[in-house]
């Protein structure tokens, strides 16, 4: 543990589910499928979700990060499950493999674009500034499941060699 409380390691910051739509809110466990997160429903099944976009996952430094510019984004917020602490984001991209805990395994599959329902965490609306198109490195990722289990936060993550 850092003096801060938080694991030194990289980390699940916050697990977090939604009848649907945002903000998602943090639950203390969930079991991963190959569909998502149970208890985790999209809203709109045409843009999220599906096994190629089971997981919705960001980063908990940049959320800090878009704190510090004046939004009021938070984990969650923006529609992610994983909320994930110590990993340097720019290297999460599509083919990257993650072990989260000691069961799951996933592989980034692609950029999530930002959505208008984005819209009420970023001062004026500008929720094209987690759009990887407009702001490479700040967008958040889909994740399909390789592997199945339960994870919890303070969960290691590591990054998987090809």
């Amino acid at each position: 543990m850092s003096r801060s409380g938080r694991p030194s390691y990289p980390h699940v910051h916050q697990i977090s589910v939604s009848d649907g739509g945002v903000p998602k809110r943090p639950v203390f466990e969930a079991v991963v499928t190959k569909h998502g997160l149970e208890g985790d429903r999209q809203r709109n099944l045409k843009v999220h979700g599906g096994p190629d976009r089971a997981l919705c996952l960001y980063s908990w430094e940049l959320i800090e990060r878009l704190q510090d510019e004046g939004h009021s984004i938070d984990a969650g917020s923006s529609g992610e499950n994983l909320t994930l602490a110590g990993l340097d984001w720019e290297t999460v991209t599509p083919g990257t493999t993650l072990s989260v805990g000691p069961e799951v395994r996933l592989e980034i599959v692609s950029y999530c674009a930002p959505c208008e329902l984005n819209g009420q965490w970023f001062r004026d609306g500008e929720f094209s500034r987690i759009s990887q198109k407009k702001n490479p490195g700040w967008s958040r990722v889909y994740a399909r499941v390789l592997a199945e289990g339960i994870v919890r936060p303070g969960d290691e993550v590591k990054m998987m060699q090809a």
